[in-house]
């Protein structure tokens, strides 16, 4: 790791399982910390099972717990326990999304450990947070959604509400995770002491609401399925073209003006139900209408590149494939591939952030379950090869 990352120096232990968690240690880890994932002999992470599997190992896990060592201890023991404290010694975060209670009963929670080292970060991710009526329940990120008013707001008026495709409460959490852990870390270096950080995938997902939020507070809207129109600004939509769909956003009078202007209908400007971005959104579907006209007689491309040009906001809509093969991801390095023991060569995807005095370094992968643990109990504990046989034959690790 470069001297100048971030992160350099800076211990973290991953005691977390499948999303949320691994990915919060994960991006600290591409931050230049060094994470040491825990898990339970013989099983470790769920999500080592999850498909698809490349030469006996999950694409899910790898990419989640790039760039980590890998131990097993079992928590459940009290000398797997008493191993996890000495290591507690030394760490500076860690991170885990039991349910809340679950680490009180194995002796491993925030109080317990703080009492191990008073400057540890101790990071809890969980679906309702550790305090509240909902506290106790499991959670997975099709409830979250459900329940954060995400899929409310996510459809058209006549489906239904839809998920999200992709596991948003968790990968915010994950993500608010590592933002806490980074505060908590610039508190310390001020007070000299840790603490909690607690992250609840639910929070997480409503502070996403921000333009709903804005409607609802602002003159009490309820907020609704609009497709992809945006609720206050238009024309911002996506709109067909002879093989596709071409997205606009289109959200001052500058820039209505332009698309006027392009599209041959300069006569739009006068008209008092597009005098404003406000009239516009409550004549949407009349607009559409006009705009519809003109994308239609298009390929996706010369619409995109004729607005481009003009000084439109619009772009093609990419499928995953797609925008991993652009020009332009591919040029922003965001995809690598690292070499694993078994897997042989695995895409990682690095943290998206870029610092201006950090080089990157070589991406590392994921580990093999237990890889390190000889390692570590060796080079961070002392522990004798003789010591970690018993160990191993009595199932601590």
């Amino acid at each position: 790791m470069a001297a100048t990352s971030p992160l350099s120096g800076v211990r973290v232990l991953d005691l977390s399982r499948v999303l949320a968690g691994p990915l919060c240690a994960a991006l600290l880890g591409d931050l230049g910390a060094d994470v040491t994932k825990v898990e339970m002999p013989g099983t470790g992470d769920d999500s080592r099972h999850f498909a698809p599997h490349v030469k006996g190992e999950s694409s899910y896990f790898m990419l989640l717990n790039r760039g980590k060592r890998g131990i097993t201890l079992n928590l459940k023991s009290e000398q797997g326990r008493e191993l996890l404290h000495r290591l507690v010694r030394d760490a500076d975060v860690l991170v885990e999304n039991f349910r809340p209670g679950v680490t009180a009963r194995l002796g491993i929670d925030q109080e317990t450990l703080a009492a191990v080292n008073p400057r540890l970060v101790y990071v809890s991710i969980s679906g309702f947070g550790q305090t509240g009526p909902l506290a106790h329940r499991p959670a997975y990120d099709h409830i979250i959604q459900a329940m954060g008013g995400i899929m409310s707001l996510t459809g058209w008026p006549d489906s239904g509400p839809t998920r999200v495709g992709e596991s948003i409460g968790d990968v915010v959490a994950g993500m608010y995770g590592a933002y806490g852990a980074l505060a908590a870390l610039r508190q310390r270096d001020v007070t000299g002491v840790g603490g909690h950080v607690d992250v609840a995938m639910l929070d997480s997902v409503l502070s996403l609401l921000v333009v709903a939020l804005a409607q609802l507070t602002g003159d009490g809207t309820e907020p609704d399925r609009i497709g992809n129109r945006h609720p206050v600004s238009a024309p911002m939509d996506s709109f067909p073209a002879r093989d596709g769909q071409v997205v606009l956003a289109v959200a001052n009078d500058a820039l209505f003006a332009r698309l006027c202007a392009e599209t041959g209908m300069p006569e739009l400007l006068d008209d008092p139900r597009f005098a404003t971005d406000a009239q516009r959104a409550r004549h949407h579907a009349e607009l559409r209408a006009l705009i519809e006209g003109w994308t239609r007689d298009r390929t996706v491309d010369e619409a995109v590149g004729r607005l481009e040009a003009a000084g439109v906001p619009a772009g093609p809509i990419w499928s995953l494939r797609e925008a991993l093969d652009s020009e332009h991801i591919r040029k922003r390095g965001l995809l690598d591939t690292a070499h694993h023991p078994v897997a042989g060569e695995v895409a990682v995807m690095r943290q998206p952030v870029r610092f201006s005095e950090t080089v990157p370094p070589a991406p590392s992968p994921a580990p093999l379950l237990g890889q390190h643990t000889d390692e570590v109990l060796t080079g961070e504990l002392g522990l004798s090869p003789e010591q970690i046989a018993g160990l191993r034959a009595l199932g601590v690790i």
